[in-house]
């Protein structure tokens, strides 16, 4: 099922966010929407005609692999190779390409890049509250708001079908979550600065208001995953990940997903040599901190480290995790280092502003998200293992982290969770574009919402002629997969 339109050729320019939006009365703004809207009608964001030209999307995970650890690029290609949907999360980059082809409004915000539904979920604030936020920001950077809408309806399409939903179901999550967005942006609109940004989607509030659309048995499962989310934190990763070796606590060898940075270095390497450069490039990124968080920080000190694989898109780029302890043993904190490089958009929206990739991943979280990680920071490694210069981003490992189980859902409880994922989208573009602008555009009619939803019908379908083309790559031998890790 797909759109009979075509796409207008366009030009891929630079894109940046509005500095001169408090010049301009609501009115303007407003207008300025009218207007995007009259050169680029609602209903032309159903289109998904890809050129005969079109990338091949396998060729563009390749030209990624050439920086990923080359023994974890089987890894990547295993993961991807489970479902139609597992290929989707980490084909960011194709998706990117084909969305560059397709009309936009040309009102920026800061982009996601990656706004799949597996990217939103629950952790801990500062506060110590359960929020639910956008959680994954490796490919932010300022560009089309559209783009994060079409993803995120896509991935809810092809989940849906990975779940055995049917196309009239389909239709109507990816229908609900545009609207939501749309809905959202124009209550955003209408709301002060302050307002928009103090905005977040409290757990709890969220329980309380789709309790009623729950089963008693899905109320029951909500409820144990969410006291599940308050045990994911330090103390609980060092139970899983760690053990006691003559009296020292030291990260559990389990290759190629968890290696200690011991079994990493030559033989005759120095170890406190090497503890003693790691220290040092802690202390930069402390740095990067805020004051009163610098201090807390200061207060560990380093124990072990380790390369560990997350997620299906990452897999293959550097990630660590490091085990500091605080008092003393009992006190532990991991931190998640991961590399940060350009994101799948800027080839297509434009280079980011910031030199290294670390910090452009952390300045776009902290304007998306309504309450980031205490801990954030990056850091620029001039030689990693490999001798080349690396940018790297700092998290909590687990902060009351938790995804929701995509695979077990319902359609009315897709259609729910995707109509959540709308509205934390819209929050996260309102606080960084003109969301007044937006508004306008997207009106108080569904033309938008049917549009997207037949976009991501189109899309679902190029999606599963993609992960056909790596299984079929992977039986000919073109490419090496590994499954099951």
């Amino acid at each position: 099922m797909g759109a009979q339109m075509t796409a207008p050729p366009r030009s891929v320019g630079r894109y940046g966010l509005d500095a001169g939006l408090a010049q301009l009365a609501p009115a303007e703004r407003a207008a300025r929407g009218k207007r995007a809207r009259a050169a680029v009608p609602r209903d032309r964001h159903a289109v998904f005609d890809p050129p005969p030209d079109r990338p091949d999307p396998l060729g563009l995970l390749a030209e990624q692999a050439a920086s990923r650890v080359p023994e974890l690029v089987p890894v990547r290609y295993g993961r991807m190779l489970v479902s139609p949907f597992s290929y989707f999360r980490g084909a960011a980059l194709p998706m990117a390409s084909d969305l560059a082809a397709t009309p936009v409004s040309g009102l920026a915000v800061q982009a996601c890049g990656d706004a799949h539904l597996s990217n939103f979920g629950i952790f801990g604030s500062a506060e110590r509250r359960l929020v639910f936020d956008v959680n994954d920001f490796d490919e932010t950077l300022p560009g089309p708001w559209e783009w994060d809408v079409k993803r995120l309806a896509a991935s809810l399409d092809i989940a849906g079908r990975d779940n055995g939903f049917s196309g009239k179901e389909r239709g109507r999550i990816a229908t609900a979550a545009a609207a939501r967005y749309r809905r959202a942006m124009r209550e955003f609109a209408g709301m002060t600065n302050l307002q928009v940004w103090y905005a977040r989607a409290d757990v709890d509030d969220l329980r309380a208001e789709i309790e009623p659309s729950l089963t008693a048995r899905q109320r029951e499962l909500a409820d144990r995953g969410l006291a599940k989310a308050r045990t994911r934190d330090s103390m609980a990763e060092v139970a899983k990940l760690t053990r006691l070796e003559a009296g020292r606590r030291r990260i559990v060898s389990d290759p190629p997903v968890l290696v200690p940075v011991d079994e990493l270095l030559p033989e005759e390497t120095d170890r406190a040599a090497v503890e003693g450069q790691l220290a040092g490039l802690i202390a930069s990124y402390r740095r990067t901190l805020q004051t009163d968080r610098r201090y807390l920080l200061e207060q560990f000190r380093f124990a072990d480290m380790a390369r560990k694989v997350v997620g299906v898109g990452s897999v293959g780029t550097r990630c660590w995790i490091v085990l500091m302890h605080g008092r003393d043993a009992s006190d532990p904190l991991f931190l998640q280092v991961k590399e940060a490089e350009a994101s799948v958009l800027s080839r297509f929206c434009g280079a980011s502003s910031y030199r290294n990739h670390g910090q452009r991943v952390i300045a776009g979280q902290r304007l998306m998200q309504a309450s980031s990680d205490i801990f954030l920071g990056w850091q620029r490694i001039d030689a990693d293992l490999d001798g080349r210069q690396r940018d790297y981003y700092v998290r909590q490992l687990r902060d009351w982290k938790v995804s929701l189980t995509i695979e077990t859902m319902t359609p009315r409880v897709m259609r729910l969770y995707g109509e959540v994922c709308g509205w934390t989208l819209a929050r996260a573009h309102a606080r960084s574009g003109d969301r007044i602008a937006i508004a306008a555009y997207l009106g108080g009619s569904d033309v938008f919402d049917q549009a997207v939803a037949r976009f991501a019908a189109a899309y679902a379908d190029q999606n599963e002629r993609d992960h056909q083309a790596l299984a079929d790559a992977v039986a000919a031998g073109q490419i090496i997969a590994e499954t099951g890790v």
